[in-house]
C-alpha cells in the first residue's frame, strides 16, 4: 500500500500519523477562547494526537488512554486501560471535571459486518461522550471520531442533550472514500 501525501507529510513533519492534519484543522476551525491545560486523549495510540497537542501546546498536562500500546511521548501520561475503566485511573480520576479538551480517535476492530460493526462504533462513541460529559470543565471541548451510518443522527441528539453545540466535520486529510466524521461538541 502506497503512502499518501498526507502520510508522507506527517511522515517528514515527524508525526506517528497523518491524523494529525484531522486534528490540527478541525481545532483551526473551532478558535478555542482559552489555553488548554488538561487534556484527555481517549484511544490514544499510536499518539499522533497527544503528540501533535504537546507541540503546539507545550505547557499542556496530557493523559492518554488505550487498550494498545503507545510509544512515550515527553510530557504525556500513558495509560494502557479500556475506556471502561477510565475511573480506575487514579491520576485522571482526580482530575474529574478539570479538563479544556477531551480527544477520541478511537475506532473498534472492524468485522466487515455491518450491523455488528455500527453497534460497536455506537458504543464506543457513547462511552466517550459519557467521559467527556464527567471529566470535562464547563465550556471545555469534546472532539471525537465517529463513522457515517445510521446511528449517527442518533449519535448528535444524546450529544446535543449534554453540550450546548454540536458540530460535525470531515477534515481535508480524511479519505475521501472514508466514512469517518468528527463530532466536536462545548459543554
Amino acid at each position: 500500500m502506497h503512502a499518501d501525501n498526507w502520510a508522507n507529510k506527517a511522515k517528514q513533519m515527524g508525526y506517528r500519523t497523518r491524523a494529525v492534519f484531522k486534528l490540527e484543522e478541525i481545532l483551526s476551525k473551532i478558535k478555542p477562547k482559552k489555553k488548554y491545560k488538561n487534556v484527555l486523549d481517549i484511544g490514544s495510540s499510536p499518539g499522533g494526537w497527544s503528540q501533535y497537542i504537546k507541540k503546539k501546546y507545550s505547557n499542556v498536562n496530557i493523559y492518554a488512554v488505550d487498550i494498545l500500546d503507545m510509544e512515550p511521548i515527553d510530557g504525556v501520561n500513558f495509560y494502557k486501560d479500556s475506556i471502561e475503566n477510565i475511573d480506575n485511573i487514579i491520576e485522571i480520576n482526580k482530575l474529574k471535571g478539570t479538563f479544556n479538551l477531551v480527544i477520541s480517535d478511537i475506532a473498534p476492530n472492524l468485522s466487515g459486518i455491518g450491523a455488528i460493526d455500527i453497534e460497536n462504533i455506537f458504543e464506543l462513541n457513547q462511552m466517550t461522550v459519557n467521559v467527556a460529559k464527567n471529566y470535562l470543565n464547563r465550556d471545555g471541548i469534546m472532539i471525537m471520531k465517529t463513522f457515517q451510518n445510521n446511528m449517527l443522527k442518533t449519535l448528535r441528539r444524546e450529544m446535543e442533550m449534554s453540550f450546548k453545540e454540536v458540530q460535525m466535520f470531515k477534515p481535508m486529510a480524511s479519505k475521501k472514500q472514508s466514512g469517518e466524521i468528527y463530532l466536536f461538541g462545548v459543554k
